[in-house]
Parts: C-alpha cells; structure tokens; sequence
C-alpha cells in the first residue's frame, strides 16, 4: 500500500509544462510555482499525472493516444459527472479545472485536487489482522452499496444517463466494441455475445453506478486503513444496473484459490485472509440491498466478458503500435482467458 504510487513519466508520455503551466495558473486560483511532475502508473486507460505545485497538489487526467473508444474516454464528461455527483457522495474528488482545448497538451483533459491517502493494491505492504482485513472488505462494499442507494431523482443526477435500457445498450456496445478491436489471437466470442443477448434479465434497476469500482481505485484514511476516504477513476461512470456493476467488481476479485493465471493477474488485496470470497460478495450485497437476482451467472459472464474488451481495446493499441508500454505485450493471454471463464460459467449455468 502506498501514499503515492506516482513514478517517472513514461517515455513517450511526457506533459509540455510551457504551454499546461500558464493555463493552469490562469485557471486555478492562487496556483503558484513550478510542479514535480510525475505518472501514476496503475491505470492501463488514461494517463494520469500528479502536478506537486508548492501551493496545490494536482492529478491531471487525460486520454491515452491512439485509437480509443470517445465514450471511455471523455474527460469533461467525467469532469462535469464528479461535480455533479459531489454534494451527494463524499468520496469523490475534487475537480478543479477542465480544457477540452487539444493545443494545450494534445487532448482534452481536467484537473483534480489530489486526496490523500492509502491505495490498497496488489500487495498491502503492512499487516492488517484477518478482522480488520474483513472490516477492510465490507467498508469498500458499503461504499459502493451507498454509491447506488443515491436517489438519482431527488438529487438532480438523473441527466447523468440514458436510464431504462441500460443491460441491453451495454450487452450490444461491448459487443461491438469486442469486434471492432479484435486481434487474429483472441477468440471470436460470438458464443458468448449470442449468449448474453439472449439472457437479459426481464428487470433492472437503475443507480449511479462507477463501472470500475475496485480495491485499487478507493483512498484509505492513514490513520485507519479500513476506512475509505475516496473513490478514484469515474470516467465509466453512468446510470446503470448496481447488479452489473457489481458484476464488474468480482470480474477483478481474485481468491486465493484461484488458478495460476487469475492469480497472475491479480491487482488488489481480495486473496488476503478476512477478504470475502465472490459467492460472499454477492450473499453480503443482496442481503444488505434486498436486490437479488434469479440467476447470478448473467452478471457474471458480463462482468468477465466486459474485462476482456477493456483489455483487448489496450492490447489492440500495443498490436498496432499506438502504445508502447511493455505491460500490454501480453494483454492477448488475459482475453483468452477471460473468455474461457465466461465459456465454463455458461456451462455450469445449463
């Protein structure tokens, strides 16, 4: 666990401060002196940066280049949903300004005040008993589950999202999404697409709902660890399903059962003796929600199905050069792997 996992910026990355300085400083009251610029080196989508200013310390979110997908990747989309949604949850961050003028830097892009904290990602790097390990668990699960208690009529964020409909348009856009950005070495995926096409749940609910909600994406208080303080990377953010988006989460949960390859993946603490395992999750969030589903394996097989776009959009990047970050080289391995679980989830659902 780390206050600060900002490195070096990655060749080929760099920020130009001679025009960002001077539009910032025009922008952001009372900023002064010049920043330690460096990257945050968790995301595999935006490329995120901390500006420490002697008077502010920044986060700077932007695009990656090369092709990508303008729905994922609209910064003051996401800029306009934090300060919508911040009177209403107190974890996000606070925005501070937002250019959608590319001369800039070369993209449109926002700036936040950066929170302080502790962000739990593959490794803790400290102790943590196996209770506090759980109450560790179930305070970010709370958190999400107050994500989607939010009453979006009563508090105006009903403009965040097209609403009813939103299971089908996600099936169909992560489809085409999947096709589009299809490498010879992955699978078609038609079964799978076909399959959840045809196993729409008949109801849904509709929240806000982050799409990305992880370990690695919550701040924890340094004070007490098992307590969150924030909550990062809403570029996915919408009205949605809270099931699908729970859905989501578990797509990232590995146990400490799992096979070699999930646990070669694994990108946060959900191994450590006290986390719940993914059958809990969904036992824990239902009984606190009173929403549960007929059948799990819908949401399962979307949430794996939808990961392995996501990965295969950043691979599709580094096959076509538009990338050069070594960690994508094997991105191809993960999307077979991904579909495979949706296949055997399938099976085990007949």
């Amino acid at each position: 666990m780390s206050r600060d996992a900002a490195r070096a910026v990655r060749p080929g990355e760099e920020l130009d401060l001679a025009p960002l300085d001077p539009w910032l400083k025009a922008n952001i009251p009372g900023l002064e002196g010049t920043p330690e610029v460096t990257q945050y080196s968790g995301g595999a989508s935006n490329w995120t940066y901390r500006l420490a200013y002697p008077s502010h310390d920044l986060v700077l979110r932007r695009p990656p280049a090369g092709t990508k997908a303008k729905s994922a990747h609209d910064m003051g989309r996401e800029y306009r949903l934090l300060r919508a949604l911040a009177p209403h949850f107190p974890y996000v961050p606070e925005v501070l300004a937002c250019c959608d003028d590319a001369s800039v830097i070369g993209a449109e892009f926002f700036v936040m005040r950066r929170v302080e904290g502790l962000i739990p990602r593959k490794e803790l790097g400290f102790e943590l008993s196996r209770e506090d390990t759980r109450r560790l668990c179930l305070n970010v699960l709370d958190t999400m589950i107050a994500l989607h208690h939010i009453d979006v009529n009563a508090t105006g964020l009903a403009q965040l999202g097209k609403g009813a409909g939103y299971t089908r348009r996600q099936i169909e856009g992560w489809s085409d999404r999947y096709r589009k950005a299809r490498t010879w070495n992955v699978p078609r995926g038609e079964r799978v697409m076909r399959w959840l096409a045809e196993h729409l749940p008949e109801t849904e609910r509709i929240c806000v709902v982050h799409n990305d909600f992880r370990f690695d994406n919550v701040v924890l208080d340094p004070a007490d660890p098992t307590r969150v303080v924030g909550v990062l990377d809403w570029e996915l953010a919408t009205l949605g399903d809270p099931l699908m988006d729970l859905g989501n989460s578990l797509a990232y949960w590995v146990e400490a059962g799992d096979d070699f390859l999930a646990r070669s993946t694994r990108r946060q603490p959900t191994h450590l003796p006290g986390m719940l395992t993914r059958r809990e999750v969904v036992e824990y969030y239902c009984d606190k929600t009173g929403s549960r589903p007929d059948d799990w394996t819908f949401y399962e097989v979307y949430g794996l199905f939808r990961l392995s776009v996501i990965a295969q959009q950043i691979y599709y990047r580094y096959h076509h050069k538009q990338t050069r970050n070594p960690a994508f080289k094997s991105f191809w391995i993960l999307v077979n792997y991904l579909h495979w679980r949706c296949r055997r989830a399938i099976a085990g659902a007949r």
